[in-house]
């Protein structure tokens, strides 16, 4: 009986698959809301805040993504956000302000910007489409990836949305 060779043509595509999940914080991301250190929940008095900066279990954000933010209607000067970013400088991976939304998007964002894009010059590469990836990082891929590639296309090898092709420069 005769075997049959299956031919994978998506592998044989010379397709680079890029899967932004690669960019996706590996550490977890937590809230940190100063709005309970607030006078009276609606304004900062600079010897509380400091107070609660001395006396705050900082250990509980060790190695963790942490999203600084107020939840309260309260106008906070920016050297309070400034004293929290240095305590949490010893022992959290990193500090964005905003919500844990805001600090995911920072997140890839940094993780994109330091991406090096030399490896797929002259490429065709597939973005993948799937997953939980914010918008703005495909925004961000796709801006750091059209200097270099020859072809930039979105979805699945098999069902793919074209985006860019490089023209071929004719004598």
């Amino acid at each position: 009986m005769d075997t049959l060779d299956i031919e994978n043509k998506v592998a044989n595509s010379g397709l680079y698959n890029l899967d932004l999940a690669q960019f996706k914080p590996k550490s977890p991301v937590v809230a940190l809301d100063i709005a309970p250190w607030l006078w009276e929940g609606i304004a900062l008095k600079e010897s509380l805040f400091k107070e609660h900066l001395q006396s705050h279990n900082w250990e509980t954000y060790h190695n963790k993504i942490v999203a600084l933010h107020c939840s309260a209607d309260a106008i906070i000067p920016n050297w309070a956000y400034m004293l929290v970013a240095v305590k949490l400088k010893e022992v959290a991976e990193s500090v964005w302000l905003g919500s844990i939304d805001d600090s995911i998007k920072a997140h890839y964002l940094q993780a994109i910007a330091r991406y090096d894009a030399g490896e797929l010059s002259q490429q065709r590469v597939l973005i993948k489409g799937c997953g939980d990836t914010p918008p703005e990082a495909f925004v961000a891929i796709t801006q750091k990836l059209l200097p270099v590639v020859q072809s930039l296309m979105f979805g699945e090898a098999c069902s793919n949305v074209p985006l860019y092709k490089r023209k071929q420069n004719t004598p």
